[in-house]
């Protein structure tokens, strides 16, 4: 007899895929160059030079055995060291190779991350909006997901909501900064009240609350700004990272959960991890990508181009009479839609070539999301789209 669970998912197909298999069959129709798809967060620029410089030389040079070959359990010793190198220059930790466990992607370690802090039954509390792959992420470890309502004003954390809401079954908060969907990111304000929390809620229940930081887009941020580094305001954090966004890389599958140096049993977790791989039947990121990546984590693709698109979109839109809240980073812009039905907003706008996503299943009705990785002569021309639309349906232009 098959998992009726999994067959049960089939049915709940993802938003985002469903729009954009429905853009590219509409591309067939009049062009892709005609559809406005701003569906699915897939870069939109290449790696870095220096990146296919080195996997050329790496397939050239290196001893095939070597580049592809069985990684070590706990990941390439290279990788480990590189990564921990970089965390430290950058944001001032004192991470060793011993705190960083390679995965494949930000979800491979979120899935890592929750189950090495949680045990079956536990809950974790997120915030809208959230990223909605985390509902499976954190029902496949057996725990609950509960998330907290929105600050539709600044969709920074609504601390009245998550305090009434904490309770003793908490074994750890999953926060997403910079955020999809908003394009917001955390201020250093938001994190110090939020570490503040948690420290006291692991006083009132007698145990260590951790957090886990999914934090995929932490080099995408706009105006000059830094992203505050969440480890930095509370020392029982897993931060979890992919290089899909900083270095292009989606199809790499290629990223790590860091345990910060002063966590609860931070000399076992990446060991646990090792273990926790084989339930998942998960090892490690392909080797050739790992010491690849080992060479070139400091670099970055370059990033300029979202926030263009960004500053695009949000002056159009504005101009528009559309609410919305300046992205602070990613390559996300979640407005509020003309209508309280976001759905039906979304629907008319395929009208125009327009796909948009829904925020329903973000945690965020009444809102849609649109993920501007795409050519700038794209967006360019889907402004005007985007006025007939706001015209002929909504008459406000």
């Amino acid at each position: 007899m098959i998992n009726e669970k999994y067959e049960k998912m089939l049915g709940a197909k993802n938003i985002i895929r469903v729009l954009s298999e429905f853009a590219t069959a509409r591309g067939k129709e009049i062009g892709y160059d005609n559809v406005f798809d701003y569906s699915l967060g897939n870069p939109s620029v290449p790696p870095p030079q220096e990146f296919t410089d080195t996997m050329e030389r790496l397939l050239k040079d290196r001893n095939p055995v070597e580049l592809h070959g069985y990684s070590p359990t706990l990941g390439n010793p290279l990788f480990k060291e590189k990564i921990a190198q970089s965390l430290n220059e950058r944001f001032g930790m004192s991470y060793t190779a011993g705190h960083i466990f390679p995965t494949t992607g930000a979800a491979g370690a979120i899935a890592h991350a929750v189950r090495a802090v949680t045990k079956p039954g536990d809950e974790i509390i997120t915030f809208a909006p959230f990223f909605p792959e985390y509902v499976p992420y954190i029902e496949g470890a057996g725990c609950t997901l509960t998330v907290v309502p929105a600050d539709r004003e600044s969709f920074q954390i609504n601390f009245d909501a998550f305090e009434s809401m904490m309770n003793e079954r908490v074994a750890a908060v999953l926060i997403n900064t910079p955020n999809n969907p908003s394009g917001q990111m955390y201020s250093a304000e938001t994190l110090t009240k939020l570490a503040g929390m948690l420290k006291d809620a692991s006083v009132k229940y007698g145990k260590t609350v951790f957090l886990i930081s999914d934090e995929p887009y932490r080099e995408i941020v706009f105006d000059g700004v830094k992203a505050p580094y969440v480890s930095l305001f509370y020392p029982n954090t897993l931060s979890c990272y992919s290089f899909s966004k900083s270095l292009s890389l989606p199809g790499e599958r290629i990223g790590y959960v860091a345990v910060n140096p002063e966590c609860e049993k931070a000399d076992v977790i990446v060991p646990m991890c090792g273990q926790i791989s084989r339930g998942l039947g998960h090892n490690c990121p392909p080797s050739v990508i790992q010491i690849a990546v080992a060479e070139t984590c400091m670099l970055t693709s370059d990033l300029s181009v979202y926030e263009k698109n960004m500053n695009l979109i949000y002056d159009k839109l504005t101009e528009l009479g559309y609410s919305v809240i300046r992205p602070g980073g990613t390559f996300y812009i979640m407005p509020k839609a003309m209508e309280e039905d976001s759905v039906a907003f979304c629907e008319k706008a395929k009208k125009y070539d327009l796909i948009l996503v829904p925020a329903d299943g973000f945690g965020a009705s009444g809102y849609f999301r649109m993920a501007y990785c795409i050519d700038t002569e794209k967006v360019i021309r889907s402004l005007d789209a985007f006025e007939r639309f706001t015209r002929e349906e909504y008459g406000t232009c």
